[in-house]
């Protein structure tokens, strides 16, 4: 399949690397770089807002070891991310710790600096002010823990990307606040015996805008963690514990202690463990949370059970037979962390534009000084030095940088809220482009399950008609003959045992029911037998023209009734077919079933254009078709004969439940067999893009329009630090904002 032929090469192996010291999106293109250029890494992505790292690589040619070093030799610290994720969390909220400590004594030393600033304004005569906060000496003692040792990052992460050869944000704030505190140290110096020079400070310049850095950065980490929120939902699915008999003896062992093979005992009330199937006791399980199927599901001796689903009423014995990485939930938290990990492709204009900025950035400032100094206020160097400063504080491109990537987190994860599955940026770009939608008619637009349907009784009681029918295909395996049972026992009937049975294949079965002879299936079964069936044939027909299997049944050489049975349409699809249509989407339907059962579906459902009679290996040329045809085509199947549709498509959604997530030729699963998750999907991806767009121009638009205020003298340097802390915190907002939108 092409979209999965780069994951042939047996040396492939996939990292995802935890990054820590980034500060904006140039860091993250820096480490991207690097990374791409290390011979055998194919492809490198790093997600500034998740602090990763994903590396596809050659395991031949390197090994993890050598990635961590080339982080290193960028600058940054790089571990193996951990699966522990207790772990994780912990050092980030130690991260968010050290931070807001960091904030409080900057914040503490910068108040008196800024007090004594806000003062000096003619509107603002009337504040108090101490004498005191004047002295160049104290303002200095104030400002230098602020400048070198809270500031100490920015001045150790510029020093890094200049030795290789590169500049980020860190250039900027350290170039920009070093002007500001050593003019103001140069200032106090000449003040030293001379009570008539006025110093000019700009101490508060250099104080306030590191703490207002610090405070953008504290409100971005605060908005980051929110749009985890999905996946920390998904997380606190799991069971703690598990309850395991070993060498004979029940114990409670931590959930990442359960090894394969493992015997469990799960009481009621209590949740899945792991990934198992059931060997002693029986129970409904609700499995609601993963598959989205909000009926319980009874579980017998030999069925499989989802770990994290919980255990309704009775005591269940199972063994575990996936663990860990391997259990359905661990698989779903994983395709939403590379979904949110991942690049969409228009991260790359972001990426583009952050590589080349902050170099010009410097250069303009550089050339804001001159003007300044030579020409507009020639030889005043206070005043070109803050034109400068302001300069290189607005143009900070952390909001440029934290565009996409915040976005792309934000609608991943409210996808995965809603039981969609997106495996990757990039697609969930992608659906917004769709225009036009092949359904699989099995298990996608139907049930994908035989259902009894229609009972007629012509000569005889319909309850005794269905006892002696039931008993009759009982000991039938024939999946119609399943579906009969099964519709029969549901309306609360005894069945009694059957004797002399005998299945005829292509023709129905045979059997002595309570001393009669019963007779069920098709014309030929009845012609065999010598029974008159022309009463029957045109309500037979009927049933078939609405895409229904009909089966006479006669009792002691007499026709008695028929039944139908059919894969039922389920209930939300006509109406999601409805909103794709109303989306302006083309909706076809494919199915290898013939073509009078294809169109009653269809008619069902409210699709017009069928194929039908499609082997599961021309299904891919269908696609194929509608694609040089111009359309930009969805596939929506079951994943399994539909693979190949699957991965030719634009877009492959594989259809199915929470066992079902980790499907590789699909680029999104739904959790859930709604038709409507589809429409969701497709809708979210348009929001998300839209959102993505209202960052990218604010970011820009902010640059594009600060960066002349400040040059022209309108800008202070510490507004312009609240301006450039301020845009960031509005870009993380307002993607943070998809996490609200509302679904159906």
């Amino acid at each position: 399949m092409e979209k999965e032929a780069y994951r042939s090469h047996t040396s492939d192996q996939q990292e995802q690397l935890q990054i820590t010291g980034m500060t904006c999106a140039a860091c993250a293109t820096r480490i991207e770089k690097g990374l791409n250029r290390l011979e055998g890494v194919r492809s490198a992505a790093v997600n500034l807002t998740m602090e990763t790292a994903h590396v596809d690589y050659d395991g031949d040619a390197l090994s993890v070891d050598d990635l961590i070093r080339k982080v290193e030799q960028l600058g940054y610290q790089a571990a193996v991310k951990s699966d522990k994720r207790e772990e994780e969390a912990a050092r980030k909220r130690e991260e968010l710790s050290r931070h807001k400590r960091r904030l409080l004594v900057s914040a503490v030393l910068s108040f008196p600096l800024l007090w004594a600033m806000v003062s000096h304004f003619s509107f603002t005569s009337w504040i108090w002010m101490p004498d005191i906060l004047m002295n160049p000496w104290l303002q200095l003692v104030l400002a230098t823990p602020v400048q070198f040792v809270i500031g100490s990052t920015f001045y150790i992460g510029a020093y890094k990307a200049l030795r290789n050869g590169s500049a980020n944000m860190d250039v900027l704030v350290a170039l920009g606040t070093s002007a500001a505190f050593f003019y103001s140290l140069y200032q106090s110096i000449l003040s030293i015996g001379n009570p008539h020079h006025h110093a000019e400070l700009y101490y508060e310049t250099s104080a306030v805008l590191i703490t207002l850095i610090l405070l953008g950065k504290l409100f971005e980490v605060l908005a980051k963690g929110r749009s985890s929120e999905a996946i920390r939902q998904l997380m606190s699915l799991q069971a703690k514990t598990a309850l395991v008999i070993r060498e004979g003896q029940e114990q409670h062992i931590p959930i990442e202690e359960v090894m394969t093979g493992d015997r469990l005992i799960v009481r009621p009330g209590e949740k899945i463990p792991v990934d198992g199937k059931v060997i002693e006791g029986s129970s409904t399980v609700d499995e609601s949370m993963l598959t989205g199927e909000s009926l319980p599901v009874s579980k017998q001796p030999g069925g499989q059970v989802i770990g994290a689903t919980l255990n309704k009423n009775g005591r269940l014995v199972m063994e575990a037979t996936r663990v860990g990485k391997d259990t359905a939930l661990a698989q779903i938290i994983r395709v939403v962390e590379e979904a949110q990990g991942s690049k969409a492709p228009i991260q790359r204009i972001a990426d583009v534009i952050s590589g080349i900025f902050v170099p010009i950035v410097v250069g303009i400032a550089v050339v804001v000084f001159a003007l300044w100094f030579f020409w507009v206020e020639q030889g005043n160097v206070a005043g070109a030095l803050e034109k400068a400063i302001a300069v290189l504080v607005i143009a900070c491109p952390c909001a440029l940088g934290l565009a996409t990537p915040t976005s792309i987190m934000a609608g991943s994860g409210r996808a995965a809220e809603a039981g969609i599955l997106f495996k990757g940026g990039e697609h969930l770009e992608a659906a917004h482009k769709i225009t036009a939608v092949m359904l699989d008619k099995t298990g996608t637009v139907t049930k994908g399950k035989p259902e009894l349907t229609d009972v007629w009784a012509a000569a005889m009681e319909e309850s005794r008609m269905l006892r002696l029918v039931g008993a009759a295909e009982r000991g039938s395996e024939h999946p119609l003959a399943e579906a009969i049972v099964a519709g029969i026992r549901n309306r609360g009937l005894e069945l009694p045992d059957a004797a002399e049975f005998e299945a005829l294949p292509g023709y129905g079965v045979v059997a002595v029911v309570e001393g009669s002879r019963v007779a069920v299936g098709t014309r030929r079964l009845m012609e065999q037998e010598g029974i008159d069936i022309q009463g029957a044939l045109a309500r037979m027909e009927l049933l078939e023209a609405e895409g229904k299997t009909a089966m006479l049944v006669a009792v002691d050489g007499s026709y008695v009734g028929l039944l139908a049975v059919a894969d039922t349409v389920k209930p939300t699809s006509a109406e999601a077919i409805r909103k794709l249509h109303e989306a302006g989407l083309e909706v076809y339907m494919l199915t290898g079933d013939n073509e009078r059962t294809a169109r009653a579906i269809a008619a069902q459902v409210g699709i017009e254009k069928v194929i039908a009679e499609v082997l599961p290996a021309s299904k891919a040329e269908e696609v194929k078709r509608l694609q040089e045809a111009g359309y930009k085509v969805a596939m929506v199947g079951d994943g399994i004969n539909d693979a190949p549709a699957l991965a030719t498509a634009d877009l492959g959604i594989a259809i199915g439940t929470g066992t079902d997530v980790a499907m590789e030729a699909a680029d999104v699963a739904l959790m859930q067999g709604d038709l409507n998750s589809i429409v969701d999907a497709l809708a979210l991806s348009r929001r998300t893009m839209v959102n993505i767009k209202q960052n990218l121009f604010w970011a820009l638009a902010y640059n594009v329009i600060g960066i002349p205020v400040a040059a022209v003298g309108l800008l202070a340097p510490w507004l312009a630090g609240a301006a450039m802390a301020l845009s960031s915190v509005s870009v993380v907002l307002n993607a943070l904002r998809l996490q609200r939108v509302k679904l159906r």
